[in-house]
């Protein structure tokens, strides 16, 4: 038996009758937060390059992916296997220049090209997004949803000149590089709370009105752009 085996009889044994108590009153909601700080952990000892814990904390992500599917399988909609097995179909899929005769792809660049090419077939007879912006997950952190937005604004060079500054976008870029980006979000990050601001509520509405005005302006509405 793997330990993968093991842990997901535990997980099991932990739901089951004589279980532990916390563990039984667990629903996916209760468990979102878990899974936020858990995954938040892991990226700390990413950053660190910690790993003896990152592994210790990739198994507590482990569990959540284990008791998420334990509980689906109590209700009888899918079991670890699944996920297991359709992320791996998913992979094999999307990656023909390596398990097809497809023709190799010979740099990162390519292969983000080929996987979006598939991902676009597979996704065609999917509901239609009622409007230019994929959905994105509602409680993506704030930096990531503005970073999300942007992606989507360059990669369907959405008409966004009246809603952002290009001018400053572009300036910036010419001089930044990871240090400087680091110290700038910082230091704004640390003014905001001098001033008593909330700089991921702050980013998370930018961003938000931003998708508005942007899909206003490509509806071909009247309205005004937002401030700059």
């Amino acid at each position: 038996m793997s330990a993968l085996d093991d842990l997901r009889r535990t997980i099991a044994r932990l739901r089951g009758p004589g279980g532990c108590p916390w563990d039984q009153e667990q629903t996916h909601a209760s468990l979102v937060r878990c899974l936020i700080d858990e995954v938040s952990e892991l990226i700390d000892t990413i950053d660190r390059l910690d790993f003896p814990h990152m592994r210790e904390e990739l198994g507590d992500v482990l569990i959540q992916v284990v008791f998420h599917a334990q509980l689906a399988e109590e209700a009888g909609h899918f079991d670890l296997e699944g996920v297991a097995r359709e992320v791996n179909d998913k992979l094999i899929r999307r990656h023909p220049h390596v398990f097809s005769d497809s023709a190799r792809l010979g740099t990162a660049a390519e292969v983000i090209v080929k996987w979006e090419e598939i991902k676009a077939r597979e996704k065609q007879h999917a509901p239609t997004p009622a409007g230019v912006f994929k959905e994105l997950p509602p409680r993506l952190p704030a930096l990531m949803l503005a970073e999300a937005v942007w992606k989507q604004i360059e990669k369907k060079a959405l008409p966004a000149d009246a809603v952002v500054d290009m001018a400053q976008v572009r300036a910036l870029g010419a001089r930044l590089d990871d240090a400087l980006l680091g110290r700038m979000l910082f230091e704004l990050t640390a003014a905001a709370r001098m001033q008593g601001l909330d700089p991921e509520g702050s980013l998370r509405r930018r961003a938000t009105a931003v998708m508005a005005a942007v899909e206003e302006k490509v509806a071909g509405k009247d309205g005004h752009a937002i401030a700059r």
